[in-house]
C-alpha cells in the first residue's frame, strides 16, 4: 500500500508528536549508522527533544568529530547563514521576482489579453512568434496522424494476413463433402442399341 506523502508541519497532538519524534529519531540514527558502515564516514548526529533529552550518535569519538567540524569551519570565510549569503539570497529572489514578471507579461501578450499597449513592431513579433507555434503545432499533429495511419495499417495487415491463413482450411473442409457426393452420383452412360440383356 503507497503512503500520502506527509504535511510538514508541526504535529498538534502531543501523543502523535512524540510517536512521530520517537520514530523518525530512530530511522536518522539507523541510517547515520549505515552511512558511516557502508561509506567509512565520520559521521556525528545530535538530537534534543522538545524536553531537553538528549540524543546522539557517533561513528568514532564524538569529542574528536567534533574539534574536527570547529578546526573546518574555522578558516572558512564567514559562515553560509551570514549577512553576505542572506543579501545575496534577497537579490536573487529579487531577480527572480523580474523575470517571473517578465514571463507572466509575455504570455498575456500571446494570449492577446496585452496587446492594446503594445507597439506595431511588438504586435509583428508577436503574430511570428504565433505563425511559428502554430507551424510547430501542425506538423506535431500531422506526424501524430502519420503514427496513427501507420499502426492502422499493421493491424489491418496483421488481421489479412492471419485470415488468409486460416482461409484455405475452410476451403479445403467445404471442398472434401462435394467432391465425395459427385463420386456417389457417377452413372454409367454407355450407349447401346436393342433389347436390354435379360438376366438368368
Amino acid at each position: 500500500m503507497v503512503r500520502g506523502k506527509v504535511q510538514l508541519k508541526k504535529i498538534e497532538d502531543t501523543t502523535s508528536r512524540q510517536v512521530a519524534f520517537s520514530k523518525r529519531r530512530s530511522g536518522l540514527l539507523k541510517k547515520a549508522y549505515e552511512l558511516s558502515v557502508l561509506c567509512d564516514a565520520e559521521v556525528a548526529v545530535i538530537v534534543f527533544s522538545q524536553n531537553g533529552r538528549l540524543y546522539e550518535f557517533s561513528s568514532s569519538d564524538m569529542t574528536k568529530i567534533l574539534e574536527r567540524y570547529r578546526e573546518y569551519t574555522k578558516d572558512v570565510p564567514g559562515s553560509k547563514f551570514g549577512d553576505d549569503y542572506i543579501q545575496q539570497l534577497k537579490l536573487d529572489s529579487v531577480s527572480m521576482t523580474k523575470k517571473i514578471e517578465l514571463l507572466e507579461h509575455s504570455k498575456r501578450k500571446l494570449l492577446g489579453q496585452s496587446v492594446s499597449s503594445c507597439s506595431f513592431d511588438e504586435l509583428k513579433g508577436i503574430e511570428e512568434q504565433l505563425r511559428t507555434s502554430l507551424q510547430r503545432v501542425r506538423q506535431r499533429k500531422t506526424q501524430l496522424y502519420t503514427e496513427q495511419i501507420d499502426r492502422l495499417r499493421s493491424q489491418y495487415q496483421r488481421a489479412e494476413r492471419s485470415s488468409q491463413q486460416q482461409w484455405p482450411r475452410h476451403t479445403q473442409a467445404e471442398a472434401e463433402p462435394h467432391c465425395s457426393s459427385s463420386q456417389s452420383l457417377d452413372v454409367d452412360t454407355e450407349l447401346f442399341i436393342g433389347l436390354p440383356k435379360q438376366q438368368c
